[in-house]
């Protein structure tokens, strides 16, 4: 198993969901956590993955807030000097077709899925390059890819994910930084413990491994990512789906 031992870790939308399995995942590989979330059962999180031997913090941050996330960043910096892994996975959907889409969905899934990534991360990249080591990890999907039907919002945000990621890779790659990206596919959420079986049915019919994805399969893809043995995959969105091919 990959380890990540006295390093320290942000993870935004942490509270529950995939950031929760990258939470988990991140500190039973040793790294100490600060788990960032809007919502306060962030905290409720954090106290429970402490409670299994979990080195990790909550911080109640808005990432689509720059002095939020600035002081956020300051703190951890005080406490512990260095952050050595920023995973991007906070995130919305306001799932519409097109024309009857307002423009706050669009404007919203925008502010948070996207344009918090520049926020973020341009507030961490300098102490990962005073420190020349550093991973960004940030979320796309499958539908950036693929495109679904109701999410040209969303579907924007995470192929724009992926360009992002492509060009930063190639500023920071310099200084001891990587920069890549994870796709999940169909992931077991409480969006899909809503959805009918039968569509829950279908939707694992097209994955060739025959299950749904799990918050942990997307931390250990996520674990790879963060770890020094991955220091030449840069630039890359891992398409973390069973199989089932983006296109």
């Amino acid at each position: 198993m990959f380890r990540l031992d006295g390093q320290i870790a942000i993870i935004t939308g942490g509270a529950q969901g995939i950031g929760e399995g990258i939470c988990e995942v991140f500190c039973q590989a040793g790294a100490t956590v600060a788990l960032w979330d809007i919502r306060p059962s962030g905290q409720e999180t954090a106290e429970r993955i402490k409670a299994s031997g979990g080195n990790i913090f909550f911080q109640s941050v808005d990432v689509t807030d720059r002095k939020a996330v600035d002081s956020a960043v300051q703190e951890i910096i005080d406490a512990h000097g260095k952050i050595d892994i920023l995973i991007n996975n906070a995130g919305v959907l306001r799932d519409r077709s097109f024309l009857k889409m307002e423009q706050e969905e669009w404007d919203t899934v925008i502010n948070v899925n996207l344009n918090a990534l520049f926020t973020t991360t341009q507030a961490v990249l300098p102490h990962m390059r005073e420190a020349g080591y550093g991973r960004i990890i940030s979320a796309s999907s499958v539908n950036g890819f693929a495109g679904a039907f109701g999410q040209t919002n969303y579907a924007a945000t995470k192929a724009g994910v992926a360009g992002f990621t492509r060009s930063l890779a190639r500023e920071v790659g310099r200084f001891g930084i990587t920069a890549n990206a994870v796709a999940p596919g169909f992931i077991a959420s409480e969006m899909t413990a809503s959805m009918p079986p039968e569509v829950v049915k279908a939707g694992i019919a097209m994955i060739p491994v025959g299950r749904i994805g799990s918050p942990e399969d997307m931390g250990y893809a996520y674990l790879y990512l963060a770890s020094k043995e991955a220091g030449f995959i840069n630039g890359t969105t891992l398409h973390a789906n069973g199989g089932a091919l983006p296109t």
